[in-house]
């Protein structure tokens, strides 16, 4: 990369940060988490795709990378998510470790397994790989006993900094873990730290045990002392959160404090990144049900332009998810992004570099030319005419697929257009092409609009036009037949589509095709 883009990208600047801060080491580690205790939806994947650019920072500076993500499943599973079916067996399950919550779709080995493989299946087709890792196999493994013991013999310390931003004090007699109880997988009651590797637990079901944590991994440590172990264990260097982590006296406030004081090393650098919302307002919650997830994404959003969505907002900006109109929009500013990157559209020098960092980190895979773009307002209306087909699709656009990249491109934004149709459009976007005006359209024309429509038709017999030339020639007709030019775009649209409105109506009638369109105006 040349030297006058390297921090050009919120990402290049957090890389030139880690490095500044962690030593220029040959490697380094990127970590990101997740609790799945819910359906996982497209905020949770922020903080994949945080890590991700991050990651690609580094590569992009000639490190190597440890890119984590680890799923926080040995938590303790405490609230019954609204969108979740049989909620008497969530429930029956409460206080459990999640691992220990069946999964009641009845397809995978438990409840978080679940929610996790609904993400894992389609992070490739992102681009989006880390190394996964499950904190409840780190912890059946003994795999933090040393970082247990050091929090558990300096419990009062770690008190110590939670009530600093506590109104509610911790009791003295406050312990750093939970305990799963070996006989019902419950959140133990009662627990006491006897020294050394050595826990004593009794449970509610009448269960009492005396354990080393080097040797059953049935103790996990609370949220907020489990981050700077997680740090510790697998000396992270970055790692990112939802802001409200970030937030004074948060998860990564504490965290750092705990890191530095407790574990005396230094914390990884890291930031907040804002929430994402559906447009209208509400944001994303496993919860309460409000989501959106990676899967509904790519039914409407290519993957590279889900990418160029996050690429291109800085980390704490909060944005909305559209599925309106606003997605005919999006594709369009993607295009011209891709477009600046193979220098197909001049902007001023520091605008190009901004952009053609952001296609960078956008694209899966940067192809070598500048790919076939079709409009996706054009073929909405395309697809549409055709009723779907997709070989008709496929043959209207025959002249300009020149490579089989070209066709692969052309068929991802024809599913993606066809969902958005059939999930999403509005209802006066939707149309259905007549085979001849209905009746009911006939009778609201008088006759200035059926020999307009009529002079359209015999012009299109005798001249080809371009979509420019044919809207100066609705123009010329239009005052020829002594018409509004609102009164022929509805006669034109109720003959066509038997709507009042309808696509714009000059490339509209070149992409049903000049006969279709002489046929029916001819009829009339």
């Amino acid at each position: 990369m040349e030297e006058k883009n390297e921090v050009v990208h919120w990402a290049d600047q957090a890389a030139e940060k880690i490095i500044n801060e962690k030593g220029n080491k040959k490697s380094y580690t990127v970590a990101t988490g997740v609790t799945p205790s819910g359906t996982l939806h497209i905020g949770n994947f922020r903080e994949f795709i945080t890590g991700y650019f991050v990651n690609r920072a580094l590569i992009d500076r000639g490190k190597e990378v440890r890119f984590l993500h680890y799923w926080d499943d040995y938590d303790v599973f405490r609230k019954v998510p609204v969108n979740m079916p049989k909620k008497e067996i969530l429930e029956s399950n409460l206080r459990k470790t999640l691992i220990s919550v069946p999964d009641v779709f009845g397809c995978h080995k438990n409840y978080p397994e679940h929610n996790e493989k609904q993400v894992e299946k389609f992070l490739p087709i992102i681009g989006v790989n880390p190394k996964i890792i499950r904190q409840s196999e780190k912890y059946q493994k003994c795999e933090y006993a040393e970082e247990i013991k050091v929090a558990l013999e300096n419990k009062d310390k770690i008190a110590d900094i939670f009530n600093k931003y506590r109104e509610e004090k911790l009791k003295r007699s406050w312990l750093p873990i939970s305990v799963y109880c070996e006989k019902c997988d419950l959140e133990a009651e009662k627990i006491e730290y006897l020294g050394n590797y050595k826990i004593k637990y009794e449970c509610i079901c009448g269960n009492k045990d005396e354990i080393d944590f080097r040797k059953k991994g049935l103790v996990k440590l609370k949220w907020r002392v489990q981050v700077p172990a997680w740090w510790i264990n697998e000396k992270v260097d970055f790692e990112g959160a939802g802001k409200d982590h970030f937030a004074a006296g948060g998860t990564f406030d504490t965290a750092r404090e705990i890191t530095r004081e407790v574990y005396g090393t230094e914390p990884p650098v890291g930031f907040g990144f804002g929430w994402i919302s559906i447009k209208g307002g509400r944001q994303f919650s496993s919860s309460t049900g409000v989501i959106i997830t990676l899967k509904e994404m790519l039914e409407i959003y290519e993957p590279n332009l889900i990418r160029w969505l996050f690429a291109g907002s800085r980390p704490a900006t909060e944005f909305a998810v559209s599925f309106d109109l606003d997605v005919l929009k999006l594709y369009e500013d993607f295009d011209r992004c891709e477009r600046i990157y193979f220098k197909k559209e001049k902007i001023e020098e520091k605008e190009y570099l901004k952009q053609k960092r952001i296609y960078e980190l956008s694209a899966v895979k940067i192809p070598k030319k500048l790919p076939f773009q079709p409009s996706f307002r054009h073929l909405t209306n395309v697809i549409q005419i055709y009723q779907n087909e997709w070989d008709k699709v496929k043959d209207y656009y025959k002249k300009e697929l020149k490579t089989k990249e070209d066709e692969e491109r052309l068929e991802l934004r024809f599913r993606c257009a066809s969902n958005w149709i059939e999930k999403y459009a509005p209802d006066d976007f939707k149309f259905k092409l007549q085979d001849e005006a209905s009746d009911e359209a006939k009778k609201q024309l008088d006759k200035n609009q059926v020999n307009a429509l009529k002079d359209v038709a015999e012009r299109l017999k005798k001249k080809k036009f371009t979509e420019k030339s044919l809207f100066e020639e609705f123009y010329s007709i239009v005052k020829e037949n002594k018409l509004e030019v609102k009164d022929f775009f509805k006669a034109a649209y109720l003959v066509l589509i038997n709507k009042e409105r309808g696509p714009r109506l000059a490339s509209f009638i070149l992409a049903i095709g000049e006969e279709k369109v002489i046929g029916l105006f001819e009829k009339l």
